[in-house]
C-alpha cells in the first residue's frame, strides 16, 4: 500500500519505520524542517512503564484545585482555558475509579511492549540517544512517603519492579544530591530508564530513509479528502533541511491509507470530515543546561533519571547536560512561556542539584503535548474511508511511540496484534 504518514514526532517517525517493516511504500510530511520539532524535542526523556496513567484519575480535581493556590503548582490555566469548557467536562467525566483502572492498565500493557519494542531496536540497530538506566522518585516528607508505599501495591499488580527506600539508600543510588533539601525517603525503579527522545528520532529517520520512506519537511497537509483512496492537500509553509520528495506548492497528492500522528492539529483536519476529535494541547516545560565539568563526573550530578513527586517535575541526565522537565499548562500560548512555571523548575534542580548546571547557557522549551481527556490515545481506524488515527498520547508520547507504531502497522495490515487494541479505537469516545 501507498501510505502517507502526517506529523513526524516521535509517534509519525516510528510509525514509518514500522510501515516500511511490513513492506509499505511511505510519506511523511511534517511542517517543520525536521523531525521532532514539536512535543518531541526537549521532552523529559522519561521511559518508566510504571509511571505511564492517564491523568484523569480518581481524587485528581481536587489536587488540581487545592494547588491553585501553590506558587509551584503542577498544572497551571492560561488565558485560553476558559475556551476548553467542554473538553474539561469531558476530563471530569473520566475520573471515576472503574474508567481509570481500565485505561491505567492497558496504558501499562502498551508501555511495556513499547519499551521492549525500543529496546530490541537499539540492540539491534546499535543506536546510542544518551540513554541511562534507573528512574528514583524523590519524597520529601513523611506522608509523600506514606501515599506512594501504599501505591507500589498496584506496582507490584502491574509486574513492576521497584523498591521503596530511605534517605540514605536514595543518596547512595543518587550520591550527587544535595544535603540540605529534606528527603524522607524514595521510590526506586531499577529497570526504567532515561534517554534523548529527539536524538533517537533522528536515528531512527536515518534508518527509515535507507529503508525507502520519503521525508517531506515544510510542507503542511492543509485539508484531507476521502472517496476509494485518500487525498492530502499541502502548502509549503518554511524551508526544509532536506527532503526526499518535493511536489509543488499547494499539491495535492492520493494515496490508499493515511495515518494521522499529528497530535493536536489533527483535530482541523478531522473536523471538516465530520469527526470531532477532542484532542487539546497541555503544554509542558523543560530547561536544559550542560554540566559542569566537575558535576561529569558524578560528584554533584544526576546519574540517570528522578522525579520530584511533590512538584510533578523530572530531572534527567542525558549524556553532558541535565534537563529539568514539568508543569501541565491548559489553555496556554504555545509562544508564551510562563515565568512561574520556569522558577519551578529551577527550584528544583537547586533543591537537588546545586551548582551543577552552566546556568549561562541553558535553554528553555515550552511544547505542546496531544492530550485526549480521558487518558489513553487513539490508535486505529479513525472510521473514515482510509485515515488512521495515532495521536493524543499526552506526556507519554516517548514512552508509548515504539508499541503504538506496531500496534497501528498491525491493525493496517489486518493481523492479530501483541496487545489489546480495545480501549485505544475511537469508539471509546462516543462521538
Amino acid at each position: 500500500m501507498r501510505v502517507a504518514v502526517i506529523g513526524a514526532g516521535i509517534v509519525g517517525v516510528t510509525t514509518a519505520w514500522e510501515l516500511v517493516q511490513d513492506g509499505h511504500e511511505v510519506t511523511v510530511f511534517d511542517r517543520h524542517a525536521s523531525v521532532a520539532a514539536e512535543a518531541s524535542f526537549a521532552n523529559a526523556g522519561v521511559l518508566a512503564p510504571g509511571y505511564v496513567t492517564p491523568w484523569s484519575a480518581p481524587g485528581m480535581p481536587g489536587k488540581v484545585l487545592l494547588g491553585l493556590f501553590s506558587r509551584h503548582r503542577a498544572v497551571r490555566f492560561g488565558l485560553r482555558a476558559w475556551t476548553e469548557g467542554s473538553w474539561l467536562w469531558r476530563y471530569l467525566r473520566a475520573c471515576r475509579s472503574s474508567t481509570y483502572l481500565r485505561h491505567r492498565t492497558a496504558m501499562h500493557a502498551l508501555a511495556r511492549y513499547s519499551v521492549d519494542r525500543l529496546g530490541t531496536m537499539t540492540r539491534r540497530h546499535e543506536l546510542d540517544y544518551e540513554r541511562t538506566q534507573g528512574y528514583l522518585v524523590l519524597l520529601r516528607s513523611a506522608r509523600e512517603l506514606d501515599r506512594v508505599s501504599k501505591g507500589k501495591a498496584l506496582l507490584d499488580e502491574l509486574g513492576v519492579r521497584s523498591e521503596v527506600l530511605d534517605a540514605t539508600r536514595c543518596r547512595q543510588i543518587e550520591p550527587g544530591l544535595s544535603g540540605a533539601t529534606p528527603l524522607k525517603g524514595g521510590l526506586h525503579l531499577p529497570e526504567d530508564r532515561v534517554g534523548n527522545c529527539r536524538q533517537f528520532a533522528h536515528q531512527l529517520t536515518a534508518l527509515a530513509r535507507r529503508q525507502g520512506v520519503q521525508f517531506v519537511f515544510g510542507r503542511e497537509v492543509v485539508s484531507l479528502g476521502t472517496s476509494s483512496r485518500v487525498s492530502l492537500q499541502t502548502h509549503r509553509v518554511c524551508a526544509s533541511g532536506f527532503e526526499d520528495a518535493a511536489p509543488t506548492d499547494d499539491a495535492e497528492q492520493s494515496f490508499d491509507a493515511a495515518v494521522l500522528c499529528t497530535g493536536h492539529q489533527a483535530a482541523d483536519l478531522l473536523a471538516p470530515l465530520g469527526l470531532p476529535l477532542p484532542v487539546r494541547p497541555v503544554h509542558g516545560y523543560s530547561l536544559t543546561a550542560p554540566l559542569r565539568e566537575s558535576a561529569s563526573l558524578e560528584e554533584s550530578a544526576p546519574r540517570s533519571g528522578l522525579m520530584d513527586e511533590r512538584f510533578k517535575v523530572a530531572i534527567s541526565r542525558l549524556g553532558d547536560r541535565i534537563r529539568v522537565a514539568g508543569s501541565a499548562e491548559i489553555g496556554g500560548h504555545p509562544e508564551h512561556m510562563s515565568p512561574a512555571a520556569l522558577r519551578t523548575l529551577y527550584r528544583v534542580l537547586d533543591d537537588w542539584f546545586p551548582g551543577a548546571a552552566v546556568m549561562s547557557r541553558v535553554q528553555h522549551w515550552k511544547g505542546g503535548r496531544p492530550m485526549l481527556p480521558d487518558g489513553p490515545p487513539l490508535i486505529g481506524a479513525s472510521g473514515l474511508p482510509g485515515v488512521w488515527l495515532n495521536l493524543g498520547h499526552g506526556s507519554s508520547g516517548w514512552a508509548l511511540s515504539c508499541g503504538s507504531a506496531r500496534l497501528l502497522a498491525d491493525q493496517l495490515a489486518g493481523r492479530e496484534p501483541d496487545v489489546d487494541p480495545a480501549v485505544f479505537q475511537v469508539s471509546r469516545l462516543r462521538l
